[in-house]
């Protein structure tokens, strides 16, 4: 799973213990802190995040860094921005991944960090996913075409919003716009607007402010009943359509040069 094998053998002699000392810590068997160290077992939910705790670690830090020597820890979102995410897991003890359909976007804007709420989401898991915590969230509008309407995004969420890449697609949640699928125009800074675009060249970019996003999920998988299409000859409509916005996009060019 990751490098967790590795880091948590790394981290203990680090830290000067021998693995029945670790495995006191921890109130666990020290068979266990050998088989996670040579790979033979994956902790649960439940422990893994009671080693990031211990390491002062994110989870996503434990399991996917390499950590050494060299590494160093990427910098965490300031004070201002600190996120609470609640998560349900099942009787095995791993992460679901819940379902908000369109009908429930509006009340995850006041429920997202609610553990009741998102409990009673609808949850489902895909063996296909890595370790990793995932949400889904059903989309509405045109604005992603191809992407149909109804189509269900599946979700990693972004602990740091410095990772969020431009042209990458993610889910936003924002308290002005809600649930939307966009793509990022640019890289996030701290306290600085974020461009959205839209695949549909209908739709025009747009900033949202950095106080205005409550989560953002990086986009890893679809489901979709509906199948693609071959793609259609252009025609008049869409060929004019195309030259209006890209007429739009010289103007603006024109105006930020002068």
């Amino acid at each position: 799973m990751g490098n967790i094998s590795g880091n948590l053998k790394y981290l203990r002699k680090k830290k000067g213990l021998t693995q029945q000392q670790f495995a006191d810590l921890m109130e666990i068997k020290r068979s266990l802190v050998g088989a996670y160290e040579e790979e033979r077992a994956d902790p649960k939910y439940d422990l893994l995040k009671k080693f990031a705790e211990y390491y002062e670690l994110s989870m996503d830090e434990l399991v996917n860094e390499k950590i050494t020597d060299k590494w160093k820890p990427k910098p965490k979102a300031e004070s201002g921005n600190v996120r609470v995410l609640s998560i349900s897991v099942d009787s095995e003890e791993r992460e679901n991944i819940e379902l908000v359909p369109v009908k429930a976007s509006a009340g995850y804007l006041n429920g997202y960090a609610d553990p009741e709420f998102i409990s009673d989401l609808p949850r489902f898991h895909l063996p296909i996913l890595k370790q990793g915590t995932y949400r889904a969230f059903e989309i509405k509008g045109d604005s992603m075409l191809p992407l149909q309407p109804g189509s269900i995004i599946v979700g990693e969420y972004v602990e740091n919003w410095n990772d969020i890449k431009p042209g990458e697609t993610y889910v936003f949640i924002s308290k002005t716009d809600g649930v939307v699928y966009k793509r990022a125009g640019n890289r996030f800074k701290e306290n600085k607007a974020l461009k959205l675009i839209s695949d549909n060249i209908a739709y025009e970019p747009y900033m949202i402010s950095a106080e205005d996003i409550l989560e953002v999920w990086k986009a890893k998988a679809y489901i979709s009943t509906s199948l693609p299409e071959p793609t259609p000859e252009p025609t008049m409509e869409s060929l004019t359509l195309l030259m209006s916005q890209m007429q739009k996009s010289i103007a603006k060019l024109q105006q930020n040069n002068n």
